[in-house]
């Protein structure tokens, strides 16, 4: 079972029985527009893919509404994005696949034309998915069972810092009690101190709470990872083989413990993640995670392009077509055998993407091609574009750049037109040396920023202006020397 929350935080678990389409309506319920506006906040331009990957989305809820009979007929609609390095392609899938908490995986088909590239093949992107997928229900269910985990934690870290007492023994120790001249030997009855170890037990966990014994030290009980045996199975193209002797060997040897003194605030940490797997269903996290690839698991294939070519010369490029006809029934839907079960692939939308600046879409076998109906053009960045990548998302690398900062104390103040200068530069070098869009970004501000990020620490002036000024005083030099440009920026 797995857990989504509502709008108030509360997770709500959701019965792995449940039609999976069930689950998609919490996370798909988005129009395209909203779906759109969302991935705006994160990304600047490229509105037609945007509408691309927004339609994919809401198609696959759409689907989940059509009568039973016809939903298997449904084939996703794959797209193929077109651009350049650095233009959002692989910013607009992660976001997409977040907003709908689908399993999201990268994969550069690339790799798999390596000369003497073994132990993986192609249907290793789905036994990847389904892990991802797995993980992700898993940490689910944990949420859903912090709040007992935290409580049996707890009880275990009163036990350590105060034990129960013991059941008497035959003869009990004893109180003494002075009566007149003589003294009298009386039992002390077990369940007063049951009631008084009680009443103790509750005021220490008040002081818990609090965190009154957060410093104290305990001694716990932790897995030994490094006392567990080692297995590692060299079988080139038999990932079964290796996943099942792993699992085999893993379970033959009994889990070693070892004693650990820790603080009582990470001994409580330490135990309630323990607790929480132990309470966690892993049959039902299976079976959730399984439905999520078949039903909204998400692919992107990164350098399509570099395995796009027909056979017809000798050498390396041979491979290409070979790679392009091993993933066609994947992407056209096969059933592909995992750790957890066999996993259909027939409704994973795969979302491929390359520069196409040496081969095109129509070098592609026709068979792929038409498993990729929807193509859409990302267009290069602009300098008003950089302007925009640096002020406006929510993650906009300005903003990350005065948050570091901050925390050394300093403040920084970027002027409007150093922001245009900046974004100014950036395009200059994309032009002048190899375009790789807003990644150019991410150098320049670096450089850009070099000596305040090493002297921050030890600065008394902790507000700092960046002017258009400042801009040319520390980067000037290195644009107007190409070779150094290209090496540095």
């Amino acid at each position: 079972m797995t857990s989504n929350k509502t709008q108030d935080d509360k997770p709500v678990r959701i019965d792995p029985a449940q039609d999976a389409g069930d689950e998609l309506k919490l996370s798909e319920q988005m129009t395209p527009r909203q779906i759109v506006k969302e991935l705006d906040t994160y990304i600047v331009g490229q509105h037609d893919a945007k509408r691309s990957v927004a339609i994919a989305l809401r198609n696959r809820w759409r689907r989940q509404q059509v009568p039973e009979e016809l939903r298997d007929e449904i084939a996703p609609k794959n797209i193929i994005m077109i651009g350049p390095t650095g233009v959002g392609k692989t910013e607009i899938a992660r976001r997409l696949a977040r907003l709908a908490g689908a399993p999201f995986l990268k994969v550069e088909a690339s790799k798999f034309t390596e000369v003497g590239y073994v132990g993986r093949d192609v249907e290793s992107m789905i036994r990847d998915l389904a892990e991802l997928a797995i993980n992700m229900a898993k940490a689910e269910e944990m949420e859903y069972v912090r709040e007992k985990a935290a409580d049996i934690a707890e009880d275990m870290v009163l036990d350590l810092l105060l034990p129960p007492p013991q059941k008497k023994a035959p003869k009990p120790p004893q109180e003494l009690h002075v009566e007149g001249d003589g003294v009298v030997l009386v039992e002390e009855d077990h369940e007063t101190v049951m009631e008084s170890y009680k009443r103790t037990r509750e005021k220490m966990r008040k002081l818990l709470r609090e965190g009154k014994f957060d410093e104290t030290e305990v001694e716990i009980k932790v897995p030994d990872r490094a006392g567990s045996p080692m297995v590692e199975v060299f079988a080139g193209g038999m990932e079964d083989m290796e996943i099942n002797l792993k699992d085999m060997f893993g379970n033959f040897f009994p889990k070693k413990t070892k004693n650990r003194k820790v603080s009582v605030a990470e001994a409580l940490d330490i135990l309630e993640s323990e607790e929480a797997g132990k309470l966690v269903d892993m049959e039902a996290v299976v079976n959730t995670a399984m439905d999520r690839v078949e039903q909204s698991g998400i692919i992107f294939l990164d350098e399509i392009d570099k395995i796009a070519g027909r056979e017809g010369g000798h050498g390396p490029d041979v491979s290409r077509e070979g790679v392009q006809r091993d993933m066609l029934p994947i992407i056209e839907g096969s059933t592909v055998s995992t750790k957890y079960g066999m996993i259909n692939t027939d409704h994973i939308l795969f979302i491929a993407a390359g520069a196409f600046n040496v081969s095109k879409p129509s070098d592609l076998i026709p068979e792929l091609q038409g498993r990729f109906p929807i193509r859409v053009e990302l267009k290069s960045l602009t300098a008003e574009d950089f302007v925009r990548i640096l002020t406006e998302p929510r993650n906009a690398l300005i903003k990350q750049y005065l948050a570091l900062m901050e925390t050394e104390g300093l403040k920084l103040d970027f002027k409007k037109d150093a922001i245009a200068e900046i974004a100014r530069i950036a395009d200059d070098v994309n032009t002048k040396t190899e375009n790789i869009g807003a990644r150019r970004l991410h150098t320049v501000m670096e450089r850009l920023l070099d000596e305040i990020s090493f002297e921050a620490p030890d600065m008394k002036k902790k507000k700092i202006e960046i002017s258009v000024e400042y801009v040319h005083k520390h980067l000037d030099e290195i644009v107007k020397d190409q070779d150094l440009s290209r090496y540095i920026l």
